[in-house]
């Protein structure tokens, strides 16, 4: 189930330490669909975790496009954006990551003191009258953990974290963001690349 062992407490700080941190996959992570991955952790609890990749677009689909195969209207005013894929776990639900400064009483969810999570049709129709969030991102599905799973993959090496902050969050640059983050724990994605795999 995951048990905290004493001797990793410098890695594993916890229940609910990745709440609202960028888990970040390095060169080792065996799962293709999770390489070079930046994801921003909405929940950790002892019954698992969960968390939005977001560096990663869906090829060929705009927020623009989503909205029109939505119905719903987007003004001149309203901002495109690429649609990220958030994760392979209900790839046909939409999740809205954004500043603190949208709130939907009955379905916001913040996460920490600047970013929130809202997955409703109101947040889209706010988004398309220019009205809402300052800063967002919008993406299709989710990444999913069991109790003990990320804690299990974080000592097998799959994964590092750090604190996230809103300017590497909301960067339209999504390309970046994985060596961006790495650079916020000092470590130089180019020689990590380089020297991966090897004894």
């Amino acid at each position: 189930m995951g048990g905290v062992s004493p001797t990793k407490s410098r890695t594993i700080e916890g229940e609910n330490f990745l709440e609202g941190k960028l888990l970040i996959a390095l060169p080792g992570m065996t799962d293709p669909r999770f390489e070079k991955s930046v994801i921003f952790m909405c929940a950790h609890s002892l019954e698992g975790a969960m968390g939005i990749v977001i560096n990663r677009a869906v090829d060929g689909l705009r927020f623009r496009e989503l909205m029109a195969k939505l119905e719903l209207p987007m003004t001149q005013a309203a901002r495109d954006m690429p649609v990220l894929y958030g994760g392979p776990v209900e790839t046909g639900r939409g999740f809205v990551l954004h500043s603190g400064d949208y709130d939907s009483a009955d379905s916001t969810m913040p996460v920490s003191e600047d970013v929130s999570l809202t997955a409703t049709v109101e947040i889209l129709r706010a988004m398309g009258d220019g009205k809402g969030p300052r800063h967002a991102l919008f993406a299709l599905g989710y990444a999913g953990w069991g109790a003990g799973q990320i804690e299990d993959e974080i000592r097998a090496n799959g994964w590092v974290h750090c604190d996230a902050d809103a300017a590497l969050l909301f960067d339209a640059d999504l390309g970046a963001k994985w060596a961006s983050a790495l650079r916020k724990l000092g470590i130089d994605a180019s020689v990590l690349t380089a020297h991966a795999g090897r004894a």
